[in-house]
C-alpha cells in the first residue's frame, strides 16, 4: 500500500464524470487498499477516486458516529439518494454543523447545507451489492464523495459570499489549473498554496 498524491482544484479529473469501475479487479482493491491508507493520512472521512487522479465510479469512506458505531467502507459504482431538504432549510447555516471541508481543496471550510438522509447502493470489494441508510454528518459525508464522481466539488455548491471567498482563496493560491496536487505525510498544507 502506498499514500497517493490528492489532486487539488482545478485538476481536469475533478470536474469531469467519473467512468463506472464495472468488474472489481485486483488493481481496484489495490487501488482501494491505498485510498484508505491516503485517507488516513490526509486525515479524512472520505476520498474518491476522482481526488486521487482516478476518473471511476468509487469513493472510501471511514467516520466514527459520537456512539462509537464506526462506519468505514468502499462505495462501488455507487447510486445515492436523497431526501429532500426540511424547510428549516431556508433558515441560515449553521457554521458548527454544516461546515465541510475537502481534501481538493485543503485546509478551509465552509457551511452547505445538504440534506439529512441519504440511501447508498454500491458494491464491496467483493463485487457483492449492498445498502445504507444515512442520516446526518454520514450522510453528508456520501452526498460529498457522491459529488466528486459527477464532478463537483463542494465549493461549486456555495452561495454567496462564501463561493466568492472560496474563489478568491483558490486565485490567492494558483489553483484552479492542472498539475496541482499534495501528498498527505510529505506536504504541509501551507506548501500547497
Amino acid at each position: 500500500m502506498s499514500i497517493l498524491p490528492i489532486r487539488i482544484y482545478g485538476e481536469p479529473v475533478l470536474h469531469e464524470v467519473a467512468t463506472p469501475v464495472g468488474e472489481v479487479t485486483d488493481d481496484i482493491r489495490s487501488l482501494v487498499a491505498d485510498m484508505f491508507e491516503t485517507m488516513d493520512a490526509a486525515p479524512g472521512v472520505g476520498l474518491a477516486g476522482p481526488q486521487v487522479g482516478v476518473g471511476k465510479r468509487l469513493f472510501v469512506f471511514g467516520y466514527t458516529e459520537d456512539d462509537g458505531t464506526v462506519r468505514r467502507g468502499v462505495a462501488i459504482d455507487p447510486e445515492l439518494w436523497i431526501a429532500p431538504a426540511e424547510p428549516e432549510s431556508l433558515e441560515e447555516l449553521d457554521e458548527d454543523e454544516e461546515a465541510e471541508g475537502c481534501l481538493s481543496f485543503p485546509g478551509e471550510r465552509f457551511a452547505l447545507r445538504r440534506s439529512p438522509r441519504a440511501l447508498l447502493r454500491a458494491r464491496d470489494l467483493d463485487g457483492a451489492p449492498y445498502e445504507l441508510l444515512a442520516e446526518g454528518w454520514f450522510a453528508r459525508i456520501l452526498q460529498h464523495e457522491y459529488d466528486h464522481l459527477d464532478g463537483i466539488i463542494y465549493v461549486d455548491r456555495l452561495d454567496r459570499p462564501d463561493h466568492k471567498q472560496a474563489f478568491k482563496i483558490m486565485r490567492k493560491r494558483s489553483w484552479g489549473g492542472p498539475g496541482k496536487a499534495w501528498l498527505p505525510g510529505a506536504d504541509e498544507l501551507d506548501g500547497v498554496a
